[in-house]
């Protein structure tokens, strides 16, 4: 009876030792696979609209069930329609998730970022390229007291975050790079992704936006009162002088 047991003990510690050796090589090519991806950002279009254009280059690597997010921390200068987005669905292979409800009217300084969590429609294995422009539109900002005609919005690249269900022991890797993040565009549950290590350069886009001289505020207001003063004066001799009631 003690063999047996001794047998069975030592089988269950051999296929736990197989198991940690596949899950440490998963890790370790999921580590492989995060260093090895580049990031890029660019910003085309001119003004209040443009269309921010990420491109994801990764090395194909013999890792299955892997999965591909991209997280995007918007400026509350910025915002993305929606609506604009649902129409524009069928014609990439991306999805996109919105954290919170967008007010597509209220001013820059009057609400904050949010985020966006984009993944690719693909339901196979993860691409080993994927390119996705979203339309951004910019916010109207307050006066610059300073006489200042435009302000900087800054567009930082998106953070890549990666996963694969093989690679359960997370704690190998640095905690700053392990997050929390919707598993699927559905939002119905939460997985942890690890989390590309920030380029050393990143790419990092500004948006020039116009704002009003608030230097000049007192001007156009007296300017203005004077001259719907001078508008109601000439109106009300024109009503006397015609006998208009």
């Amino acid at each position: 009876m003690f063999f047996k047991l001794f047998f069975v003990l030592a089988c269950l510690s051999k296929c736990y030792c197989l198991n940690r050796e596949d899950d440490q090589e998963h890790c370790d090519q999921l580590r492989q696979w995060l260093e090895s991806s580049t990031v890029s950002l660019k910003l085309s279009k001119k003004g209040f609209h443009r269309e921010v254009t990420t491109t994801v280059e990764l090395v194909q690597v013999a890792l299955s069930g892997a999965r591909v997010l991209l997280l995007y921390r918007w400026p509350n200068g910025v915002f993305v329609d929606p609506y604009q987005l649902a129409s524009q669905s069928d014609l990439s292979n991306w999805e996109i998730l919105l954290d919170s409800a967008i007010d597509l009217e209220v001013p820059a300084p009057k609400t904050s970022g949010f985020l966006t969590y984009v993944f690719p429609s693909d339901t196979g294995p993860a691409p080993s390229f994927l390119k996705v422009t979203i339309p951004i539109h910019g916010r109207y900002h307050e006066p610059s007291s300073a006489g200042e005609t435009f302000t900087s919005v800054q567009i930082q690249p998106p953070e890549l975050l990666l996963r694969t269900e093989k690679c359960t022991d997370l704690h190998r890797f640095e905690s700053h790079s392990v997050v929390d993040a919707p598993c699927t565009v559905n939002n119905s549950s939460t997985c942890l992704w690890v989390k590309k290590p920030p380029q050393q350069e990143p790419s990092t886009v500004s948006i020039m936006l116009p704002v009003g001289d608030g230097s000049a505020t007192t001007l156009v207001c007296g300017v203005t009162l004077l001259v719907t003063m001078v508008c109601c004066v000439a109106l009300s001799k024109y009503m006397l002088k015609h006998r208009i009631i």
